[in-house]
């Protein structure tokens, strides 16, 4: 069996990139795996010691099958590093395993991605496997979901040709076709939103075109039914996060493969997801500290 490379997409954070590649090494097929990590180079002279340490770092990693560096020389950023890198990568391999520097992976996260890569390969109707579940999800079995995600992921070059980075262009398509409540999980998260910031250059998110060009492809995401990917980096500490625990989730300590599926969108997962969107969205929050607050009153 061939094993889809890892690409592995770090900065200056040297703590997280130790935990995300630690646990990766864990992992029960990373010997037999190829790693290919990009560094991207500081942003000012500010970052340049915290990059020097992580390069530094990056070349003591083994017990992989190959472990292949590529240093950015200038900053790209990280939208720009992950579809070139992604695209570089593609270039030479039918799929691919994506990680950013703050995701640590259950022993079985590559389990899981190859065994979905390999199953579903042929079939158009799904674009992307995933590794992270909210919590609260509780689902039984692996399920899918229409779009994309970008916690630990994999797709494969037949997908990745139909990513339509022109945001303006998915946008128009969503509001034409009457599909932005959908979009948003029934107006649950404001990812319409986030892709009108792209656009206006208030972000550069990469993910959210990404979710939108298979969303209107009407294609599909595999995720396990438990989350086999631990984000760590809401921490305050990276470029696109802020400080929170309500994405914390226990990983999977076993794997029970993925067995045949219907393959469609789980319509009561998808309301799950909604409502975990709901419960965890500023305004509820807010009403919930409200309540809270008069019954201490």
């Amino acid at each position: 069996m061939t094993y889809a490379p890892v690409i592995l997409f770090v900065y200056a954070r040297l703590a997280h990139t130790q935990r995300t590649i630690e646990a990766l090494g864990k992992n029960l097929l990373a010997d037999k795996t190829d790693l290919i990590v990009y560094s991207d180079a500081a942003k000012d002279k500010s970052q340049e010691e915290a990059v020097a340490k992580v390069r530094h770092y990056l070349k003591t990693v083994d017990g992989f099958k190959s472990v292949r560096i590529i240093e950015r020389e200038k900053n790209w950023g990280l939208a720009n590093s992950i579809l070139s890198g992604v695209s570089e990568t593609l270039a030479s391999n039918s799929s691919v395993i994506v990680l950013e520097d703050d995701l640590v992976t259950s022993p079985y996260f590559l389990n899981f991605m190859n065994e979905g890569l390999v199953k579903y390969e042929t079939i158009e109707a799904v674009a992307s496997i995933h590794g992270y579940v909210y919590p609260t999800i509780n689902a039984h079995q692996p399920f899918f979901l229409r779009g994309s995600d970008c916690w630990g992921w994999a797709t494969w070059e037949r997908a990745w040709k139909t990513f339509n980075q022109n945001g303006l262009e998915l946008l128009e398509e969503l509001e034409k076709k009457k599909l932005s409540s959908e979009f948003d999980f029934e107006s649950s998260y404001p990812y319409t939103k986030m892709l009108k910031d792209q656009i206006a250059g208030k972000n550069n998110s990469w993910a959210v075109r990404w979710k939108a060009s298979t969303f209107l492809n009407n294609q599909l995401v595999l995720y396990y039914h438990e989350s086999l990917v631990q984000n760590i980096g809401n921490d305050n500490t990276g470029t696109h996060s802020d400080t929170t625990d309500v994405f914390e989730v226990k990983l999977a300590n076993t794997y029970n493969g993925i067995p045949e599926l219907i393959i469609e969108e789980n319509k009561n997962i998808r309301k799950k997801f909604s409502e975990f969107y709901k419960s965890t969205s500023p305004s509820f929050l807010q009403k919930v500290k409200a309540k809270l607050k008069s019954l201490r009153n």
